[in-house]
């Protein structure tokens, strides 16, 4: 699979593990930058830039890093056709991918060990989305409020 990597200075380090690691094992490693570390660099020229070529690139995935995650999943997030998810837990890897369809995972550096990252990064990349008819549903909603900015209908509220 083919995944573009994009950072910040906190987690350059971890990008540049990641870029070693998945090349090991297979997969397309696209380094989106930053080059080098740089204590002063911004996330979102590499998030906006990897999460840009995810959207262009169906079948594609990308991982984006910082000091939190917070910012790059948010910067990701404002490309149209991402769905960025941050990792804290095995989890959470796995069911952004299984129920949400995510395609750009967002990992905290400063939040885990690197061993904890790469596992969340390959739970990420090993898990399929589930198809299920309610997960479906749901994303179709999001996908036409993006195309739209329409809310979707709420439901009536309960009886009684």
């Amino acid at each position: 699979m083919r995944v573009y990597l994009g950072s910040d200075h906190a987690g350059f380090e971890l990008k540049q593990r990641l870029v070693e690691h998945l090349t090991g094992l297979g997969h397309e490693a696209v380094d989106c930058g930053p080059p080098a570390y740089d204590a002063e660099d911004d996330y979102p020229p590499y998030v906006l830039l990897a999460a840009t070529r995810v959207a262009a690139d169906p079948g594609s995935a990308g991982i984006v890093l910082g000091g939190s995650g917070n910012g790059e999943a948010i910067a990701a997030n404002k490309v149209r056709g991402i769905r960025c998810a941050l990792a804290f837990s095995d989890d959470t890897a796995r069911l952004s991918r299984e129920h949400n369809d995510a395609n750009v995972l967002s990992l905290g550096a400063r939040m885990y060990d690197e061993a904890t990252a790469v596992h969340f990064a390959e739970i990420f990349l090993s898990t399929a989305f589930s198809g299920d008819e309610r997960h479906v549903r749901r994303l179709a909603q999001v996908g036409a409020y993006e195309a739209s900015g329409e809310l979707p209908p709420l439901p009536p509220p309960p009886a009684g």
